[in-house]
């Protein structure tokens, strides 16, 4: 049995397009704006992952990036050397080694977030007046209903 596809409103097809295309350009952003530039995007969204979902194995990390565990091995090499993340014994499994920051990995990531949550504040007061910051308020609510399942 073949599912019937719908095809999605042209206002739902531009909509998505041009929100994917904001996002990026946001995301480019606050990297650009962020302590981690010299980072990255997937050193930078592995010291996320540690930070968000606490320690894990090299290879659970590769599985949760969607990268090969030989990259991510690479990944965690140049963290451990830049010291912002280390290894660990798992208490569960001695045979693996549980990877998480270190003191200058949740510094490292505090700063950044500090930063970008700086910069963009003060855009956002530069750029839009009281009612326009409602607006966007409002249109993250709604773009919040697209996270739920």
């Amino acid at each position: 049995m073949t599912e019937k596809r719908t095809v999605p409103a042209d206002s739902a097809a531009v909509a998505a397009r041009e929100l994917r295309a904001v996002f990026s350009r946001l995301r480019r952003t606050l990297r650009e704006a962020s302590a981690t530039t010299d980072l990255t995007p997937s050193q930078a969204a592995v010291l996320s992952r540690l930070i968000n979902d606490g320690p894990a194995s090299a290879s659970g990390l590769a599985a949760a990036e969607r990268v090969r565990p030989q990259s991510m091995a690479a990944t965690l090499a140049v963290l451990e050397r830049h010291g912002l993340i280390g290894r660990r014994p798992d208490p569960e499994d001695g045979r693996r080694q549980l990877v998480s920051l270190t003191k200058d990995g949740l510094a490292r990531i505090a700063d950044s977030r500090r930063v970008r949550e700086e910069w963009l504040a003060r855009a956002m007061e530069e750029r839009y007046t009281e009612d326009e910051r409602a607006t966007v308020l409002a249109a993250l609510a709604l773009l919040d209903r697209l996270s739920e399942r």
